[in-house]
């Protein structure tokens, strides 16, 4: 197989060479397809954790989450915070 590489895609590569970062142009496309491999493997699994998801929400589980639903989920974490402090403030006095 033979690549054509762009005059800036060639200056890299020999840049990487002469620090030491890569022994053979070669090593360079080995790097870039070993990433290319890793990155397509993480978006299939994106896309089939999207795809539960969505599989979940039209069998009616899961929730909804809107703004309202956010702002409401915080006040109750800070409640539930300030109910969780109160005994502690108590036992300190």
């Amino acid at each position: 197989m033979q690549v054509d590489l762009t005059p800036e895609q060639r200056d890299f590569i020999k840049r990487a060479m002469d620090e030491g970062r890569l022994k053979h142009a070669k090593d360079a496309v080995r790097q870039g397809l070993e990433l290319w491999i890793e990155r397509e493997r993480r978006r299939d699994e994106i896309l089939a954790a999207i795809d539960e998801g969505e599989a979940s929400l039209a069998r009616g589980e899961g929730l909804v989450i809107t703004k309202e639903s956010m702002r409401q989920l915080a006040e109750d974490v800070k409640r539930r915070g300030r109910e969780r402090l109160t005994p502690e403030k108590k036992a300190r006095r």
